[in-house]
């Protein structure tokens, strides 16, 4: 049973698109994250979280943020400044009917404020969705 919990942890950073020595910084955390999620993209990347004061070019930002944790907009904009240029944020916020919970729409609205754009949302866990945020610069071709 725990070969399959550990295959299903990975799942979760794969499917985050966590890749071996990608740097990976955590914004938000409190006692409610998930652990797993955290254990998971840790066991992928090959290193530990990097917290808000890392000085290093991010790959992913995992950004845990509930309704009450001041203004998204400007703290995407804060979360941006580190970014490679291929860069992903993924948001994670409590899921439908938890405590914390915030609404799809002002996932969006934050997030076009802020110059990123909405690319997937996924289940990440039972109590948290993940919410793909991309920057204009992302995903375009370089010259």
């Amino acid at each position: 049973m725990v070969a399959a919990e550990g295959a299903e942890k990975v799942g979760v950073a794969e499917r985050l698109g966590i890749e071996p020595d990608m740097v990976v910084q955590e914004l938000g955390w409190d006692e409610d994250v998930d652990d797993d999620i955290r254990a998971a993209v840790e066991e992928r990347c090959g290193g530990e979280l990097l917290d808000e004061d890392a000085q290093e070019v991010i790959d992913v930002v995992l950004y845990w943020w509930r309704e009450g944790d001041g203004d998204l907009t400007d703290d995407l904009v804060d979360a941006i400044t580190p970014l490679a240029d291929e860069g992903v944020i993924w948001l994670l916020t409590p899921k439908t009917g938890r405590t914390g919970y915030v609404e799809p729409s002002d996932v969006g609205d934050a997030s076009s404020t802020a110059g990123l754009s909405v690319t997937s949302t996924l289940s990440a866990s039972d109590d948290w969705t993940a919410t793909r945020l991309v920057g204009a610069r992302a995903g375009k071709p370089k010259r």
